[in-house]
């Protein structure tokens, strides 16, 4: 008996050893980069600067905001220096802080190395980056979209700014490189005409549902896609919480049409809007309506008409709490 469980504890310890070297040597598996040189077109640079800063809004998580105003629009000086922080008080399994984007750190990263990072999540040294990234969605996004994200990137302002670096908790510092895949890229965005395709594709790139779907733990919690109540501690003081942007009719935004839509959107777009003082203990949202406000029309009621065909989901969502 003595003999069986000391070969039953080595052979534990055997698997175990190869499950760790497995999972934190091998993994994570995303393929090489790309050998690819993104030409730096005016079309793409402009088409890149619209997706990064109204679509995608990967400048709202990559530069610093203004707390002190509404909506937390970014600050001058800071596009692309990182250091946003999606932390533990958000739900989520560690703390991650965006990183500086700017040709800064990216000089010594080649074009396929970016891609890589936008769509399989691994960075420059092979390591799995947390999916607060949004690469999963990003994964969807048409090649030549993600090309010309890549051209306004290496048209940004280059900063000197180290940020925190991430951490990941147990176990999910394991589960972590399972995560990242190979990317098989998609070649085209569906047609501008075909709206609910389209406004699928929108709205699958602006990552809406990372925000508007309740997590444990950082996975969404099944059967509340879409309906809000993602917590959001705020600086200032206070919990907001993000709506329900599902049809339904009593708690989301099956009431609405898609002029209404358009227009709570385009309010902040206007030339006129100035973002109000907010106090220490005040409601704020961290939507960022002055980037999406700048979304093309088209873009905004394409989305609106996506959201018309999904799932309803009668969840009340109570706006802002005051800690």
């Amino acid at each position: 008996m003595k003999k069986i469980l000391i070969a039953i504890s080595v052979l534990l310890i055997i698997g175990l050893g190869s499950a760790y070297v497995y999972l934190k040597l091998v993994l994570p598996v995303a393929g090489e980069p790309l050998k690819i040189q993104v030409e730096l077109t005016p079309e793409r640079i402009a088409r890149g600067e619209y997706l990064a800063n109204a679509v995608s809004a990967c400048m709202d998580c990559h530069s610093a905001r203004d707390w002190n105003l509404f909506s937390g629009p970014l600050k001058a000086g800071t596009l692309g220096q990182g250091g946003e922080e999606f932390t533990e008080k958000f739900g989520f399994p560690g703390n991650y802080y965006s990183k500086n984007i700017t040709p800064h750190s990216l000089q010594n990263w080649t074009d396929g190395e970016i891609l890589r990072a936008m769509v399989s999540g691994v960075n420059k040294n092979g390591d799995a980056l947390f999916p607060v990234m949004p690469y999963p969605a990003y994964s969807q996004m048409a090649r030549e979209d993600l090309y010309s994200i890549i051209a306004y990137l290496r048209t940004l302002k280059s900063v000197d700014k180290a940020n925190i670096e991430s951490s990941t908790n147990f176990p999910m510092n394991f589960i972590l490189n399972t995560i990242p895949k190979e990317a098989i890229l998609v070649e085209n965005a569906p047609d501008k005409s075909d709206m609910l395709a389209y406004g699928k594709y929108v709205f699958t790139i602006a990552s809406c549902a990372d925000c508007h779907t309740k997590t444990d733990k950082g996975k969404p919690v099944e059967g509340m896609e879409l309906a809000g109540g993602f917590a959001f501690p705020l600086p200032g003081g206070g919990t907001v919480y993000s709506s329900n942007i599902t049809p339904d009719m009593e708690t989301g935004i099956g009431t609405m049409n898609a002029d209404a839509f358009v227009a709570r959107f385009k309010a902040y777009a206007d030339t006129a809007y100035v973002p109000a003082t907010v106090k220490a203990g005040e409601f704020n949202t961290i939507m960022p309506w002055t980037m999406y406000g700048h979304m093309e029309e088209n873009d905004l009621r394409a989305i609106f008409a996506y959201l018309q065909s999904v799932r309803p989901v009668s969840n009340k969502v109570t706006k802002f709490v005051v800690n």
